[in-house]
């Protein structure tokens, strides 16, 4: 028995094993799930749902049917993960602001441009474009395409569509994969069928070539691409980036204000993004960047975008549509990665190879089809011969039958010629009978064949519609052996397609220039911040302050004049600095309560404690005194902590260690240490080295065993200084003059 199990224990290399389980799972999801091919430009489930709709029977000129239904059957038959993706997929081929050619015809809520999402399946409905069911599922009856298993083997789904038409290009695509992504623009029918034509009247044509017909994508948004001369290396690679903005236009009313609306947005802009445009246009107006925008509405509809800034009188409007395509979303860049599965691999490819591949694949339908129809017009040929030869020896033929026996030795005739067992009127027509020499299905037609068959009129009909078998038999021989009869085959399809589905194009291709927008300077005041105990800060004219002094200064925590052009630092016990401009907190009333700040920057309530605050100009000019927890002290000039990023480390902390002082140094000489034991050490100022705020620092005084520093005193010479210790008061400047990194002396009480 152990023998037999040992002998079932395969060794392997676990990297190795694990290596190859994840290389076997990354090219499932690229190549059956995430990737189009490049042949029909759609994804498996796009495939699946699309075959399976044309299964069902719901064609364009029929009812709408449940999308459930369309999803449980595709599920069910050939895409086993999960109804969701499948639905999904289903509401994008029907959203005709996501797609330049929508493939469904959606019936009830499928979603809007800003975001909605799709009522759910069981309330909407759906039935095929009459483009999707004549340019793509056309012809599968023609053994066009292979068909292959299905995940259970219960069902054949075909490997691939018999696309007519450069969807791939003509709808783009996006999909994540496992280590690798796609994003492919959309672009024009007309276009593009244009570029196809002549790429097949001329293959050696270049990508610049193509490019004069193709100008560039056609987004179902509209909006501009304003970097034209870069698609050409775009179109070339497969990979760059297209820059778009919104369609905006100037609106001036009688009384002289102008209003800015914006009816076209990037394509990027779609769904939750023109909320966040809206809410950075009312940033900007809160942040003071623009005071010429009064009012901003959204007034888009089914009909189409339309988003309107209402502007002061005389506003620069030029000017505020610049700064809008800097500041926001209205200009934004769309990454192309023209990555698809070709040969059942993955690779970015450029438009013209895009091309190459689609007419291969034209030309490989083409030929499938037409072998497939010269087969059928070959086999009604051979049937047609046999039933004219059959009308001219009727007479013969009508003996045979009346003087057989059964219908085997009527065949057996027919074909062979063999006249035993057979009663003949004369021996002529059996000298006659037996020179027959019909094929079997000329003789099974024969013996099928209707009295009907033998009237004049139809006789001829046989005649006129074998000289038609004829005439296509012809054709599609030509076709198969002839190049350019094939391609003119193509061709004409392509340009039926183009003349019924074309339309305009809608994205404006252009070279633009770099927005350029000229920030009003702001004008410089004196301004007063306030911040109390809870976090709740403000910033407050200097005349309500002074009018207020007394209670602002016993309300709040922190209290400081400084610039509206400064920044305010904010130091914490874990040893950040972070970084907030004075014109993002909002100003206030004297009393009216402030903003939490832990709104207006990267500070959190919940994992640290502010030390200290102060200007950014006074720190500037200042040098900082740190003291840590654990009793390590150092200064560091202020201008180190003159930064672009919002959140810096202030200092090097040791571990479990924090920061529990920070100040600008005053004009002092000497300096005290207190602990939380009540331990006392004061030394020189001049003691404490200068270091940068990346360093630990030195130790400012020996800790007993569960010690630790609680603050720091200045001491400049003149007069008594106390401090309270257990409510009793300690003498600073009495005590002894001692040396740094030494124990201190403990308060006496």
């Amino acid at each position: 028995m152990e023998k037999m199990i040992e002998e079932q224990i395969i060794r392997t290399e676990y990297s190795e094993l694990m290596q190859k389980s994840y290389i076997d799972y990354a090219m499932s999801v690229i190549i059956a799930r995430a990737l189009p091919d490049v042949r029909d430009g759609l994804k498996p489930v796009q495939r699946r749902t699309l075959y399976d709709m044309y299964e069902l029977g719901i064609k364009y000129d029929r009812p709408y049917r449940k999308c459930a239904r369309i999803v449980g059957d595709t599920m069910g038959k050939y895409h086993p993960h999960g109804d969701s993706s499948i639905y999904e997929a289903l509401v994008v081929m029907a959203q005709e602001f996501k797609k330049g050619l929508p493939l469904v015809d959606g019936h009830g809520n499928f979603g809007s441009i800003e975001g909605d999402g799709a009522a759910a399946m069981r309330y909407t409905e759906a039935r095929l474009q009459k483009i999707t069911q004549e340019s793509f599922l056309a012809d599968l009856d023609k053994n066009v395409v292979d068909f292959v298993s299905n995940f259970d083997e219960t069902e054949k789904e075909p490997e691939v569509l018999p696309v007519r038409i450069p969807n791939l290009l003509i709808n783009g695509a996006d999909g994540i994969a496992v280590g690798m992504v796609t994003s492919i623009p959309p672009h024009n029918l007309a276009e593009v069928i244009d570029a196809e034509v002549a790429m097949i009247k001329n293959p050696k044509l270049t990508t610049e070539q193509l490019m004069e017909f193709i100008q560039g994508p056609d987004f179902p948004t509209g909006g501009i691409v304003v970097n034209k001369d870069e698609l050409i290396n775009i179109y070339k690679t497969g990979t760059g980036k297209i820059k778009l903005r919104g369609k905006v236009e100037i609106e001036k009313d009688k009384g002289g204000k102008s209003r800015i609306v914006i009816t076209e947005i990037p394509y990027t802009m779609m769904g939750a993004n023109i909320g966040k445009f809206l809410n950075d246009v009312a940033g900007l107006i809160e942040t003071k960047k623009t005071n010429d925008i009064v009012d901003i509405a959204n007034h888009s509809s089914k009909e189409g975008i339309r988003i309107v800034l209402e502007l002061k009188k005389n506003a620069d409007a030029e000017n505020l549509i610049n700064m809008l395509y800097k500041k926001t979303r209205l200009e934004d860049t769309f990454g192309v990665n023209m990555l698809s599965v070709s040969d059942g691999k993955p690779e970015t490819l450029g438009v013209r190879a895009i091309l190459e591949h689609h007419i291969d694949f034209q030309f490989e339908l083409s030929t499938r089809k037409y072998k497939t129809l010269l087969k059928k017009e070959l086999e009604k040929k051979e049937i047609q011969e046999g039933l004219i030869k059959a009308c001219d020896v009727i007479d013969l033929i009508i003996e045979i039958l009346r003087g057989s026996k059964n219908q085997k030795q009527v065949k057996e005739c027919l074909i062979h010629g063999v006249t035993e067992g057979i009663k003949f009127k004369s021996a002529a027509s059996k000298k006659a009978a037996a020179k027959l020499n019909f094929t079997e299905a000329q003789a099974t037609a024969i013996l099928e064949m209707r009295l009907y068959k033998l009237i004049g009129l139809e006789i001829e009909a046989l005649m006129k519609e074998h000289e038609a078998t004829l005439k296509n038999i012809a054709s599609y021989e030509d076709i198969l052996n002839n190049y350019n009869s094939m391609a003119r085959v193509i061709i004409k399809e392509l340009e039926g397609i183009k003349k019924e589905y074309s339309i305009p194009r809608r994205t404006v291709i252009e070279n633009a220039e770099e927005a350029v927008y000229e920030e009003k300077k702001i004008e410089e005041t004196e301004v007063v911040f306030m911040m109390d105990k809870f976090g709740y800060a403000k910033i407050v004219d200097v005349a309500a302050y002074e009018r207020n002094r007394e209670a602002a200064d016993a309300e709040n925590k922190y209290v400081l004049t400084c610039m509206n052009t400064d920044k305010i630092c904010i130091f914490t016990d874990s040893g950040k600095q972070h970084l907030l401009k004075v014109l993002d907190i909002p100003g206030r009333k004297f009393r009216d309560k402030g903003t939490p700040i832990d709104n207006l920057c990267n500070y959190s309530s919940g994992e640290e404690r502010i030390i200290f605050v102060e200007c950014l100009q006074k720190i500037k000019s200042s040098v900082l005194l740190f003291a840590t927890k654990m009793g390590m002290i150092k200064q560091v000039e202020g201008a180190e902590f003159d930064v672009s990023k919002r959140t810096i480390a202030a200092t090097k902390l040791q571990e479990e260690d924090e920061l529990v002082f920070v100040s600008c140094m005053p004009d002092a000489e000497q300096i005290v240490l207190q602990t939380a034991d009540g331990v006392f050490l004061r030394f020189l100022l001049s003691e404490i080295p200068q270091k940068k705020k990346g360093a630990v620092g030195v130790r400012g005084i020996r800790l007993t065993e569960g010690d630790s520093l609680e603050t720091v005193h200045y001491l400049d010479g003149q007069g008594e200084q106390t401090v309270k210790y257990k409510e009793k008061d300690v003498y600073l400047n009495k005590l002894r003059i001692g040396k740094r990194d030494t124990k201190g002396s403990k308060a006496r009480i």
